[in-house]
């Protein structure tokens, strides 16, 4: 699957610094607004402790995790939606991507101009919301016009039904809501859907703050605990450049757990409403991605698009199992191998071997 997740903020608040770090891939990070102007992009790996030992046990030859795209936007401003600074072009970059990432500036730094002058969270939020909202209220206007226009020409069950979405999107912008937050019937989010609607996205703040911040885990109270990352961009860039043993000798020194960066890409992936199965064997373990209720055919049809039509079963067990047992054979002797047909959910760590006609 490919996952696009857009890091989008005002200019100069560490969204290139963030996305250097993350991808470890170097990008102009000079200190004036609209230094990036087209995107970068980078594939980052997903963080997973289990590909590791189950790679050991099957002898396998790679490991190959799964995998987020991060794309670096250029910085917004306010008038972004009339197309002030690069607005147009920011907001088309914006459309292509699943999932949005905001990086908001909390720390303090005389050296590194802020585009409003003063460090204000709450106001920078503000300022990207009303910007979305502003290009979503023109999409869905137009989108209405269309829609009421076509019901005129006669009995159209679509407009109909793109008129009722619309409307109820259009209030809720109107209120200050974003589209995300209206419930939608499965035949209303089939006619906007082609609409890629900003404040549809799925979006996490990522709180770009200082070394003590991090530590004192700091929040911003407005928005809701679960949607925000505290990091500190800079020391996201310096970790990345240490060696993979000295990591967690740094993090402790710091009275930290973990990176920010693996916090980071794990939210991302959950934010898509996404979770892995893996595979494992002397060629390759790997994880694979689905959609969160993906039934075992779709995930086969992952590994290659014609196993979802010829799927016949799947085996199936838990990834402990085999870390526990320490062989395919001992699981099966054990009866721990489910074998499971078409309306299978998958869940997350299920190891899989999917069996197929012809």
């Amino acid at each position: 699957m490919s996952l696009k997740v857009g890091i989008v903020g005002l200019p100069n608040v560490g969204k290139s610094t963030l996305f250097k770090a993350i991808t470890k891939k170097q990008v102009d990070c000079a200190n004036f607004p609209f230094c990036t102007i087209e995107p970068n992009v980078g594939i980052v790996a997903v963080p997973d402790e289990r590909l590791e030992p189950l790679a050991k046990i099957s002898k396998s030859e790679k490991i190959v995790p799964a995998t987020v795209e991060f794309v670096d936007i250029a910085g917004l401003v306010a008038g972004a939606h009339k197309g002030e600074g690069l607005g147009n072009k920011f907001l088309s970059h914006i459309r292509e991507c699943d999932a949005i990432v905001e990086v908001v500036r909390a720390f303090e730094n005389d050296d590194i101009v802020h585009v409003s002058g003063k460090i204000d969270p709450t106001s920078d939020i503000e300022t990207i919301s009303l910007e979305l909202a502003y290009a979503d209220l023109a999409t869905v206007e137009k989108r209405l016009e269309s829609a009421k226009k076509q019901s005129k020409a006669g009995t159209n069950r679509e407009a109909q039904i793109a008129i009722a979405a619309c409307e109820r999107i259009l209030e809720a912008l109107s209120s200050g809501r974003p589209a995300r937050s209206v419930e939608l019937s499965d035949d209303e989010e089939r006619e906007v859907r082609s609409l890629q609607l900003l404040t549809m996205k799925p979006l996490l703040y990522v709180l770009n703050v200082n070394e003590e911040q991090v530590r004192s885990g700091f929040r911003i109270p407005e928005l809701p605990a679960d949607s925000q990352i505290p990091l500190c961009a800079k020391l996201e860039e310096e970790l990345a450049t240490l060696p993979e043993g000295e990591v967690s000798e740094y993090l402790s020194a710091l009275g930290l757990k973990t990176t920010g960066l693996n916090a980071l890409i794990k939210s991302a992936y959950r934010l898509l409403g996404l979770m892995t199965f893996l595979t494992t064997g002397p060629k390759e373990t790997r994880a694979w991605t689905v959609r969160i209720g993906a039934r075992a055919p779709q995930a086969a049809g992952v590994i290659h698009t014609d196993f979802e039509r010829a799927f016949i079963r799947a085996e199936i067990y838990d990834w402990r199992d085999l870390v526990d047992l320490g062989s395919e054979n001992a699981i099966r002797e054990a009866g721990k191998i489910r074998i499971e047909g078409k309306e299978y959910a998958m869940r997350e760590g299920d190891v899989c071997n999917f069996r197929v006609g012809v």
